[in-house]
């Protein structure tokens, strides 16, 4: 009884990551992943985006220009893919992450016992996308929420917040504080692309290099930034995006063309 309710427990849990798969558009892919030196070594780049493409889904690169009907960054996920440890075995994973960095579908783990790294990788990351493909992805059309609005299986309205107490089943609405998020010029030499990290975003430039590492505060218009060694905050100010920081006592300023 103890094994038939763990098994329907977990069927339920794979058919909900799969149904909130298919609420993104399109998938984001990286060109460098944490275990290897280069972009795109060994081709896993172009592995991830060729396994993403054989399972339905629109894949760009991140350094890639978009088309403008996948312009709001939380309609799509960002992939990543994870090496775990193993002894003569090379074990790969894949993690499907929103706009937040919030990670939405974790797939099975794929093996190699293969000596040679390039084959070794690819043949672990291909066995990994076996369990993607098995869930049938398919945009449903929905719109997603930005994980900070949704509780539990539901969702609560994005620009408001309901209050309820003992004494009334009356909701008192709170109107919530919203930021307009800078426009980016895509046309701009300068333009740097964000992926999303666990506690905020790199902002990667066409190359891609990683210029600048940002670190999420309590407001959505401003974040801890790491450039070269230097700290400081990335403010949104008048429909644009500013480095600030503190050199030989004055304040610096320097404009940072993003698009989230």
């Amino acid at each position: 009884m103890k094994i038939k309710l763990l098994l329907v427990t977990l069927f339920c849990s794979v058919i909900g990551f799969a149904q909130s798969i298919n609420d993104y558009k399109a998938v984001i892919v990286p060109l460098k992943y944490d275990f290897i030196k280069t972009e795109n070594q060994y081709r896993l780049a172009t592995i991830t985006k060729s396994n993403l493409t054989k399972a339905g889904f629109q894949a760009f690169y991140a350094n890639e220009e978009i088309p403008a009907e996948f312009s709001d960054r939380c309609q799509l996920l960002y992939i990543d893919v994870k090496k775990d440890n193993g002894f003569l075995v090379t074990k790969l994973f894949i993690e499907f992450k929103d706009c937040y960095g919030k990670v939405v579908y974790t797939s099975e783990v794929g093996k190699s016992k293969e000596k040679d790294y390039e084959a070794a990788y690819r043949e672990s990351l291909n066995m990994a996308f076996i369990s993607v493909t098995a869930l049938h992805y398919k945009y449903s059309g929905k719109t997603v929420l930005p994980t900070g609005n949704r509780v539990g299986t539901g969702a609560m309205n994005p620009a408001a917040v309901a209050v309820m107490t003992p004494a009334t089943t009356a909701a008192v609405v709170t109107p919530a504080t919203t930021v307009a998020t800078p426009v980016a010029d895509v046309s701009d030499p300068n333009l740097l692309y964000a992926q999303p990290t666990e506690n905020g975003y790199q902002l990667i430039d066409k190359t891609p290099k990683v210029v600048m590492k940002l670190l999420k505060t309590s407001r959505p218009d401003s974040f801890i930034a790491i450039k070269d060694g230097v700290q400081g905050t990335l403010n949104a100010k008048d429909n644009q995006w500013f480095f600030e920081y503190y050199q030989n006592d004055k304040l610096v300023s320097e404009k940072v063309v993003v698009k989230f």
